[in-house]
């Protein structure tokens, strides 16, 4: 099957005309620049090398400062955004949920700059394999759809690989569109002193290949536009600073859900936005804390003096949400919710009483419970809760397989897992076997699908071993592949990452069995499936954390047929989280990192918030007028107060 794209989204054609009016009033027009030879070279280009003879394309600005601020506020105030009083050099910031589009997006931007300035070089810079990866994909499964809106622009794209450098040659020579991807690794370290010039990144060693020429510059002569996606995990140091700047960009566009530093935000679209214009999946949580068997809050006694205590307890961290086990101290009256910043599972746990006496070390609490010294309640078996886990997992994805099935649409379950060897483990002779994980699923499934409520269920004779499988980084041993644990960013996970990509068509056609995929927790962050209705993650107690934002942003796209079509009918479109928590906990947790990411403060006007307010009477021959920012801030003081509350 083929994946279709609509061209006509409303909130994606805002976010590219917000980039592209940053530079209404540019002529289209393209700029050369030459690579000489040292006959012909002037002082301005000395640096460029001295025997190439060919012309290099570049872009080039007519607008001066001032021009673009005065676009960039006509923006904000359009958009709704903190106006910029100044331009933080030629940084813009794109803020728009996951799931919404963001990669389409900023690679149509691509072609709207090309068509409407003339624009051609540009870079494309990314933290991570996975999100490299992702990105060249989008680009081959575009290509299609975007020449029938461009009249087949011509546009070259490429992974930046440092033993294939003839293809920056051909970057920094073409005249046609040309987009590079780049990790941001490749381009990080570079040393001036002679003697470690041996240890910087080979962008930046002069080239035999290149006739002595560093690839840096010939990149830099573009004068590329450079596109930062996840800017959050690309530019946090100086050092990435640095390496961004020795690409000298014309401007950098910044692309996330998460903005750490929001320069010139000329367009929002967040997590609010998207669940309420039906974007996204809508998202209902199923918690383990609803059984009565996994409901007890877990507390232990370890140690009791003369009217005080320590108990070991669960506390919740109030701005991350992350749960940590840890020792705390208590008194008498003590309320332990309190005490772990309001986790509801310790409701009614006061406490009421503590015994000293040597041999008959307790504490009692307000709901009847006591617990003796080095005794403990609510700590559970961690594989018969990752057990019921997959069940539920299993039995949700089986009751939305009948309804959905019928209506043309393949469902996947996302499983995430801390260690590969829970899924899948080796012999003396590296011959796989399975893991626990493998072998809970294949029990757990083979008891579900004979139940009478699945004989309607077309993948009810399906062999169970062919419906799973994982996703992980590989190695070869003894002339056998065997997979390994990794931190997600590593060369041995380009192909679980390759696969992953590169099955994303062939995982949502009904004609493929597999319907369940367990994925290493560090492979996260690139991967994600329009037909996700499911996420499952099994860590354990100590393992990685995984925040509740990255969990359901593997599933969040709206899903799709098996024309390849987008399904908008929002009564399908459901992710179900399976958490290790309570309801309200993982809704609280959610909450505080949807406000520490994206600077949302629920409950909040902020000073900008309805500076696009048309006036009343408005006619000036077409132009839309707005209130504007100075006018709407004396109405928010007068009536609301300087809080905004």
């Amino acid at each position: 099957m083929k994946l279709k794209f609509q061209s006509n989204l409303q909130y994606q054609n805002d976010a590219i005309n917000s980039v592209v009016d940053i530079f209404k009033g540019q002529q289209s027009r393209q700029s050369n620049f030459t690579v000489l030879n040292s006959a012909n070279i002037d002082n301005k280009q000395q640096h460029i090398g001295s025997v190439y003879t060919n012309m290099g394309i570049g872009n080039s600005l007519d607008l001066t400062y001032d021009d673009v601020l005065e676009n960039v506020q006509k923006i904000q105030m359009r958009n709704n955004l903190k106006r910029s009083e100044k331009l933080e050099g030629m940084n813009f910031t794109v803020e728009m949920e996951t799931g919404t589009g963001k990669t389409y997006v900023y690679l149509k931007t691509i072609y709207e700059l090309n068509r409407n300035y003339g624009f051609t070089k540009f870079v494309i810079v990314v933290p991570s394999i996975a999100i490299r990866e992702g990105v060249y994909k989008t680009l081959q499964i575009t290509k299609e759809h975007f020449n029938s809106i461009f009249n087949n622009e011509p546009a070259n794209y490429f992974v930046y690989d440092s033993s294939k450098l003839d293809k920056v040659r051909s970057f920094a020579t073409s005249n046609t569109i040309e987009i590079m991807i780049i990790n941001i690794d490749a381009f990080r370290k570079n040393f001036e002193n002679p003697t470690k010039e041996n240890q910087s990144n080979i962008i930046h060693r002069p080239q035999d290949k290149l006739n002595g020429q560093k690839p840096i510059d010939l990149i830099k002569e573009t004068n590329p536009i450079v596109i930062i996606d996840e800017p959050q995990s690309v530019d946090t140091t100086e050092k990435s600073k640095e390496a961004i700047k020795s690409l000298n960009p014309l401007c950098t566009l910044r692309y996330s859900a998460t903005h750490v530093d929001e320069y010139n935000m000329v367009y929002r679209l967040d997590a609010v936005d998207a669940y309420e214009n039906k974007l996204v999946k809508r998202i209902e949580v199923l918690s383990i804390r609803s059984e009565d068997s996994f409901n007890l809050p877990y507390i232990k006694l370890v140690e009791v003096g003369e009217r005080k205590a320590k108990l070991e307890i669960d506390i919740q961290d109030k701005k991350t949400g992350v749960v940590k086990r840890r020792k705390k101290q208590i008194k008498l009256g003590d309320d332990l919710k309190e005490l772990t910043n309001g986790r509801e599972l310790y409701n009614n746990y006061l406490i009421q009483d503590i015994s000293w006496g040597r041999g008959n070390e307790y504490v009692d609490f307000s709901n009847g419970a006591r617990i003796y010294l080095n005794e403990a309640i609510g700590d559970l078996d961690e594989d018969a809760v990752k057990r019921f886990q997959i069940r539920k997992t299993i039995e949700e994805h089986l009751d939305k397989e009948i309804m959905l099935n019928k209506k043309g649409i393949k469902v996947l379950s996302l499983f995430f897992i801390d260690k590969v060897s829970n899924y899948r483990e080796y012999d003396k002779d590296n011959n796989p076997i399975k893991g626990k994980y493998a072998k809970m699923f294949e029990e757990e499934y083979t008891k579900l699908i004979t139940l009478d409520k699945y004989r309607e269920n077309q993948n009810k004779d399906l062999e169970v071993s062919f419906t799973h499988n994982g996703y992980f980084a590989s190695d070869r041993k003894k002339g056998k592949i065997v997979y390994k644990d990794t931190n997600g960013n590593t060369k041995a996970d380009d192909d679980a990452y390759n696969l992953i990509m590169k099955d994303k068509e062939k995982l949502l056609s009904m004609d493929n069995s597999l319907r369940f995929i367990f994925s290493h927790s560090a492979l996260r962050e690139g991967w994600d499936n329009p037909n996700v209705f499911q996420i499952c993650t099994l860590k354990e107690s100590k393992g990685t954390y995984i925040s509740r934002r990255q969990e359901i942003g593997r599933g969040l796209r709206l899903c799709v047929n098996q024309e390849g079509d987008r399904v908008e009918d929002y009564s399908v479109n459901r992710l179900t989280v399976m958490a290790n928590e309570s309801y309200s906990e993982f809704v609280s947790g959610l909450q505080s990192e949807i406000e520490r990411d994206t600077n949302i403060r629920f409950g909040i006007v902020e000073k900008h918030s309805f500076a696009n307010v048309k006036r009343a009477g408005n006619d000036n021959f077409g132009e839309t007028i707005y209130i504007g920012y100075d006018k709407f801030i004396m109405v928010i003081l007068l009536q609301i107060g300087k809080k905004g509350k």
